[in-house]
């Protein structure tokens, strides 16, 4: 059973306390959501004892005074860009998000599109949130962002963006990734309120980094790793020292606007209420730390298994190698080397025996397995179904599905369905397990250990095939791979 290093139920209890607190201090507030609001398993993962779903929890006790306006960046509508975790885009992520949670209830108001200039994709993602009903508005390109101040808050700035109605004293603002635009769509509704005569305000519930962690924590480097690509860096809040004398971790992009906001509010209230971007915050988090080496580990191994991506990514032509140089500069700062993840090295130590590709899983209790491609299976589901094994206590050495089984759905894969691999994906050899659960009591046996894999490592001496990938994802196994094409 894994380590818990966070205590989720204090968590609950205390962030819906902090953010109810805020509330009261506005006629309405501009609650920017950040993070994943629904299946956040980078916190999961960071964080062990942090549920997925703990942000939504806690958003269902402020469910009657709260409505939900979703941000996507018209780029990464353009760029068909993809939830790692999940493996669907950010605009169809949006259409399921807004589905769910209407349907749990929520009032979800509209889809706000940031950064908009004209991408062609953008007008067919209007077209799908039309038929099912979510209206969607357009927020611009400011010139001069976030420097210019004077023009942003000005109609040539925020006030050229559609101004979205909202009618709930709390508006949430989420999106499906980082850098969606979510902080921008608060202001510029905050703008806009005040030009028609209402005083709204402005709070940030922001996971990562942890405000009251120091700089180069672990926990912190991870949230550096998962946003690599969007040059995000965690920087001591120079503000918050220099008012309170106290040394507060931000980042550099709420740092950067936190002149914006506080214009912003001198405009509506006379005065700010903040005196630093770590003043805007209302993560509880770092409150709810119970093992903090726990914490600390597990956020090594999310940094290492960032940077295997990252060489995927790179290997595949999607990235450039500043973002592989990054993360291994964060590898660095953490302390960390490849070696440190066990799985890679099962994997490499089994590698230098054979002469084709190999994989290794680690199972909860820590026993390794390893399985290669051979005539019959690719070495994700020959290492997938030995761990099968392992976990049900079969010996190694018991066939669960028979070569006289197997052959025909080669012969049906090569023959007629055009394929030059001829070997049983992991999802193929599953169906296989299956059948022959039917007549064979250990095949059904190893079935059953199918649950008591989530949660587990994995790693492949080679780039996976999107359907082994999509297969680990589903089966909730986070596997890494060796960035090279067997």
């Amino acid at each position: 059973m894994s380590k818990i290093g966070f205590d989720n139920d204090k968590y609950l209890k205390i962030q819906s306390e902090h953010i109810l607190e805020r509330i009261k201090k506005f006629d309405k507030l501009y609650l920017e959501f950040g993070g994943k609001l629904l299946d956040d398993y980078h916190a999961s993962r960071v964080l062990p004892g942090f549920q997925p779903d703990s942000k939504f929890r806690m958003l269902q006790k402020l469910k009657d005074q709260a409505e939900i306006i979703f941000a996507i960046n018209a780029d990464a509508i353009e760029q068909n860009k993809t939830r790692g975790d999940l493996g669907i885009t950010y605009s169809d992520d949006v259409i399921r998000l807004v589905t769910e949670f209407r349907s749990m209830g929520f009032y979800v108001s509209s889809v706000v599109i940031t950064q908009y200039t004209g991408q062609v994709a953008v007008e067919k993602f209007r077209r799908k949130c039309e038929t099912v009903n979510i209206n969607t508005y357009l927020h611009y390109v400011i010139d001069g962002y976030p420097s210019d101040v004077k023009k942003i808050v000005s109609d040539d700035g925020y006030g050229k963006n559609e101004f979205v109605v909202t009618t709930k004293p709390l508006v949430v603002v989420t999106a499906p990734g980082p850098g969606s635009g979510k902080m921008a769509t608060c202001l510029s509704q905050i703008y806009h309120e005040h030009k028609r005569g209402v005083t709204a305000g402005y709070a940030k519930f922001e996971t990562f980094p942890i405000w009251n962690l120091p700089l180069k924590h672990p926990v912190n480097l991870a949230y550096e790793a998962a946003t690599a690509d969007l040059k995000d860096v965690n920087m001591i809040d120079p503000f918050h020292l220099e008012a309170y004398g106290e040394t507060t971790v931000n980042y550099n992009r709420d740092i950067e606007i936190f002149p914006v906001l506080n214009t912003m509010f001198e405009l509506i209230m006379g005065e700010s209420p903040y005196k630093s971007p770590t003043d805007m915050g209302v993560n509880m988090a770092g409150n709810c730390i119970i093992d903090d080496e726990v914490c600390r580990e597990a956020s090594r191994q999310e940094i290492i298994c960032r940077y295997y991506t990252a060489l995927v990514d790179a290997k595949k032509g999607n990235i450039g190698k500043d973002v592989v140089m990054k993360l291994e500069l964060l590898m660095k700062q953490a302390g960390v080397t490849t070696e440190d993840r066990k799985v890679v090295v099962a994997a490499d130590e089994r590698q230098a025996t054979e002469e084709n590709p190999c994989a290794a899983i680690e199972l909860a209790d820590g026993r390794l397995m390893t399985g290669r491609t051979n005539d019959l299976l690719g070495a994700a589901a020959s290492c997938l179904l030995n761990s099968m094994k392992l976990n049900a206590g079969i010996d190694h050495a018991v066939h669960l599905i028979s070569r006289e089984a197997i052959e025909p759905i080669q012969g049906l894969k090569v023959d007629y369905l055009g394929s030059r691999n001829p070997r049983l994906h992991t999802d193929e050899m599953l169906i296989a397990l299956s059948v022959s659960a039917a007549t064979n009591p250990d095949a059904a046996k190893a079935l059953e250990q199918l649950p008591y894999l989530r949660g587990c490592e994995a790693h492949s001496t080679v780039i996976l095939s999107e359907v082994d990938e999509r297969m680990f994802r589903k089966l909730g196994i986070r596997v890494t791979c060796t960035p090279s094409f067997g």
